[in-house]
């Protein structure tokens, strides 16, 4: 099984520690466009810092945010684990899981990074500011570097793949046959895509597959049934219903 999770916007920044090694990495296949985009993303915020923000959509107040980017090279790296922050991480609880679990967390689960392809748990990277949706001055939108990359080494793993990516990342490499997973919440008849709610549920289902595993989309949709109120199944895509707000449950 390998669960594709979205990144966090929220990133930790370590204090000491070595900096990025981009040959330590998992994926080795993905090293040259790592190396190419760090290097631009660095260039970027050296050099055309004015441009960078803009293409990042920070304010003056987040300015501060393109130092991450000048001192990739530099900075300290943290686990994968570690270094994203925020709803779906804090539900998933990483840390907390311990032996068969931890095994399956650690085999299984893999970040949709915009700056680095696909991260295992025990990869060492830095904070960074680049989301999927980003367009760099001269280099485009991220998808055309990294779907070439991206889509083979997604298509050579002989698994189940358990899609738990947000929209701007699906754009980056596509997943025939992978088990999609929406979360939804239901009022009076109507469905809606709540962004606390899709977050806060995918981080419990990353929990419950590491605690139970999977191997079929039969095995994700009962799992699912845990960390929601219903589900749907269509194929290969599998839909949890909340009835309130997820953390209400």
């Amino acid at each position: 099984m390998l669960v594709l999770l979205p990144p966090s916007e929220g990133k930790a920044t370590g204090s000491d520690g070595s900096p990025l090694d981009l040959s330590a990495l998992s994926f080795p296949a993905l090293t040259k466009p790592r190396r190419s985009l760090v290097k631009e993303l660095v260039r970027l915020a050296k050099q055309e810092p004015a441009a960078l923000q803009k293409a990042l959509g920070l304010s003056d107040k987040r300015r501060a945010e393109l130092d991450k980017n000048a001192q990739l090279l530099k900075a300290p790296a943290l686990p994968t684990m570690e270094l994203y922050t925020g709803i779906v991480y804090d539900n998933l609880d990483y840390a907390s899981l311990r032996g068969t679990a931890r095994t399956w967390a650690d085999e299984s689960l893999v970040v949709a990074s915009s700056l680095f392809g696909l991260l295992r748990p025990a990869d060492r990277v830095p904070s960074y500011r680049l989301s999927g949706g980003t367009v760099l001055p001269g280099t485009g939108g991220l998808a055309s570097l990294w779907r070439p990359v991206l889509e083979p080494v997604l298509a050579g793993q002989h698994e189940l793949v358990v899609d738990l990516r947000s929209g701007a990342y699906t754009q980056l490499a596509r997943v025939p046959g992978a088990v999609e997973v929406r979360v939804l919440r239901e009022t009076n008849g109507r469905r809606t895509v709540v962004s606390h709610d899709n977050k806060w549920t995918k981080g419990q289902l990353a929990r419950a597959l590491c605690l139970q595993g999977a191997r079929t989309v039969e095995d994700v949709a009962e799992v699912g049934r845990t960390v929601s109120d219903a589900i749907e199944v269509d194929g290969s895509r599998v839909d949890l219903l909340l009835y309130s707000l997820a953390s209400a449950r």
